[in-house]
Parts: C-alpha cells; structure tokens; sequence
C-alpha cells in the first residue's frame, strides 16, 4: 500500500497568525485541504494520514468531509518538534496494521502545490531503491554566516540539493530510522532525509522537484501561493 503521511503538527508560530497556517484558506479552502487534495486525486496513492496538532483534529475531519477527501484513513497526535511528528505518525501506522513494506510518503501541510509528477516519481523511485527524497539543485549563491550579518566564506552550489517533500520510505525503514536516532540520542532532526544522513548509513536517491512545490512559512509565502494559483500557462511556451 502506499500511504501519504501529512505532518500538520505545527502551530506556525512564524506566520504570526490567530490559525495554525495549514487551516488559513486560499482560494475558498484550506492549505491542508489542497495539499490533501494531491494525495486524493492520485491513483496510485491509497490512504492518507495526517499527523495533526492537538485541538484541531475535528476541525480536520470536517473539511476532508466537506471537501470529499475520502482516503483519509487516520489522524494522529503532533508531536512537539518535527521529528517527533513523523515519529507519532509511523508509529501510529504500524498500530493500524500497516506492514513493514508500505510506501510512506511524508509530506508538508504546507506543501499545497504538489504536483502529481513529484508523487509517481517518488514511489517509482523509493520501490526500485528503498528511499527517495524530493529536490532540486540550488541555483543561487551560497553564502556562510555565524551571525547572519557578515560573512567570508562562500560554500560551492555545484553539488547542494534543497530539498522538499514528500519524502518516501518504506514503513518499516524509517520505523528503523527512528529507533536508531533513539539509540543515539538524535532528537530534534529538521527532516526524514537529514535523520539519515545524521545516521549516516543509507544512500538516499533523489526525485526532482519543482519550484512551484513552496512551503509556506511566512506571509510573503501566502503571497506568491495566491499567484502561483492564478497564474495561467503561455500557450507560446514549449
């Protein structure tokens, strides 16, 4: 089976808002409805849970409901940092019965615009290699700062990937991620693919991502989300 698992855990502290921002609503609905819409809409994805903050789970289940979002199987609890969301959220898909050789897809709420070529790309690639992580190769200039104010050193951008999600496991490998994190006291990982390569002991495989696949952190993200939705394609453009 394959299985988006959805880390709606944060209160979005950063957009400073009264709403966690995975409920703000663009276009007449939710940011989590359009990220859960994606998963919805593709056929070879079979279930969906949300890792969901505390409080807000009923307010979740009513929107999948009104927006016919009828894969969503299960909602569990957030946990208090990013890692300890996707650790309440795998561990609460193996209780449900999920096996060990389930395709797990952990995305971002906050990811809305996923396309449905990132999605078949990362099972395609997780079942012939065992991981995949979305990304793209950095096109900017890097630039090394302890204080964010000055700076001389410059870090090459040939071989730096930034990555996204989804982030596609099989159950049982990231289950085993996470227990050996434990062992060694990793705690606070900002994402599955750094978790790993903290582990240092799986070579992950990369799915290109797209620009349009943004996280919205901060207001200026609402805004080029809103353009991003309106926007219509030039026919001229091959």
């Amino acid at each position: 089976m394959n299985i988006a698992l959805i880390i709606a855990g944060g209160s979005g502290n950063r957009m400073g808002q009264d709403i966690p921002k995975q409920f703000m609503h663009v276009g007449n609905c939710p940011i989590i409805i359009h990220t859960m819409t994606a998963f919805q809409r593709h056929p070879d994805v079979e279930a969906i849970a949300v890792v969901c903050l505390s409080g807000w789970e009923t307010v979740l289940q009513s929107y999948a409901n009104q927006f016919c979002i009828d894969k969503l199987r299960w909602i569990f609890p957030g946990g208090d940092c990013g890692q300890q969301s996707i650790h309440n959220g795998i561990y609460g898909l193996r209780q449900a019965g999920c096996k060990d050789d389930d395709l797990v897809l952990i995305h971002d709420a906050v990811r809305p615009l996923l396309s449905q070529d990132i999605i078949s790309s990362n099972i395609a690639i997780c079942k012939k290699y065992g991981y995949a992580i979305t990304g793209i190769r950095c096109r900017e200039a890097i630039l090394e700062s302890d204080d964010g104010f000055s700076t001389r050193t410059s870090i090459p951008r040939d071989k730096l990937i930034r990555t996204q999600t989804p982030q596609t496991f099989r159950l049982g490998n990231i289950i085993a991620a996470h227990e050996e994190a434990a062992r060694r006291g990793i705690s606070n990982s900002v994402a599955s693919c750094t978790l790993i390569a903290e582990l240092g002991e799986k070579e992950m495989h990369i799915v290109p991502g797209s620009e349009k696949n943004i996280k919205i952190t901060t207001i200026e993200d609402l805004e080029i989300l809103k353009a991003l939705m309106n926007i219509k394609a030039e026919s001229w453009l091959k």
